[in-house]
């Protein structure tokens, strides 16, 4: 059994997090991977209340953290009482300063989970009052910024040595979370590996993708958030698989704004209906390591086992004279 400072802290059983991926971990999601023993965070992404409502509905009794995106929650703070309201195990906020709703969170007796893509990030989160610090590596499905996950963890773990850190980018198997915890971090975030779960919010049709797909096929782009007319902080970009869409604009993205109207329409209309030569699956490069659609259950419970049979081999690696 793998404990750690932060099991303790969340008092979970397991050092797995579900990454709170929007339009993916919906309540369905979040809970299977709570009842598994980890902490499953809801996807609060862009902040539709009214959608976050109904999934926080859904989640009432169980376990569950709730996740959104820091600048969008900038612009309707509100979401944050709603989400508070519900008795979430932990808030996790990326991508903007959490500086004005730390203060809420913590009166509310709530864990604030930041995450960061930089050490000065992690520093200021950690200033801020943050109780647990993600370290996000570039290989991250979705957005994050240009450090490579094993050097930043560490380099994270020596600048905030009194905050637990968990590792994210490129973990998707118990290798991974071996290896994160070698590094001084004391759990990981995982988003790629649950992305095909049986309960993840996918289309089908982008899970079946998912199943055959390799990490050499992602690339990091702005075109998708163009099409989607999300306007993201130029510090960030999103990470996702290859296809016709960012064949044709990932070069020239500025060519798409004369037509830009038109661009998003079809883009959505190709969404629909789940056309993935044109919309965009958003996974990272560890979705090498993806091969089935499978409850989320089995997803935590092999990763961990699979993390403990590492560290219980170790030894094997030693020679003494």
């Amino acid at each position: 059994m793998l404990k750690t400072g932060l099991t303790d802290l969340l008092g979970i059983e397991h050092p797995v997090l579900l990454a709170p991926m929007a339009g993916v971990s919906g309540a369905e999601l979040a809970a299977s991977v709570s009842a598994a023993g980890g902490l499953g965070l809801l996807g609060g992404g862009y902040c539709d209340s009214a959608w976050i409502r109904q999934e926080l509905d859904a989640l009432r009794g169980k376990r569950f953290g709730f996740g959104a995106i820091t600048w969008a929650l900038d612009q309707d703070p509100n979401v944050l009482d709603i989400a508070l309201s519900y008795g979430p195990e932990a808030v996790f906020l990326s991508f903007g300063d959490i500086a004005p709703h730390a203060g809420k969170v913590r009166d509310a007796g709530v864990k604030l989970i930041a995450q960061v893509q930089t050490v000065d990030g992690a520093k200021c989160a950690a200033d801020q009052g943050a109780d647990i610090i993600v370290a996000q590596g570039t290989e991250a499905g979705g957005h994050g910024g240009a450090r490579a996950t094993l050097p930043l963890v560490a380099a994270v773990v020596d600048a905030v040595p009194d905050r637990p850190v968990v590792a994210a980018g490129g973990i998707a198997d118990g290798r991974g979370l071996a290896a994160a915890l070698m590094l001084g971090a004391q759990g990981v975030l995982v988003g790629t590996a649950f992305c095909a779960a049986e309960e993840s919010l996918a289309k089908p049709g982008a899970k079946k993708i998912m199943e055959t797909a390799s990490g050499d096929r992602t690339i990091r782009s702005t075109v998708f958030d163009i099409a989607r007319d999300k306007d993201w902080p130029k510090d960030w970009n999103l990470r996702t698989l290859r296809n016709d869409f960012t064949d044709r604009w990932h070069d020239d993205p500025a060519a798409m704004l004369p037509d830009v109207d038109s661009i998003r329409a079809a883009y959505n209309a190709a969404l629909d209906k789940g056309e993935f030569k044109e919309a965009a699956i958003i996974v990272g490069e560890a979705i090498d390591l993806v091969h089935a659609v499978e409850p989320a259950a089995d997803i935590l419970q092999r990763i961990v086992r699979q993390a403990e049979d590492r560290l219980a081999g170790a030894l094997t690696f030693l020679r003494t004279p």
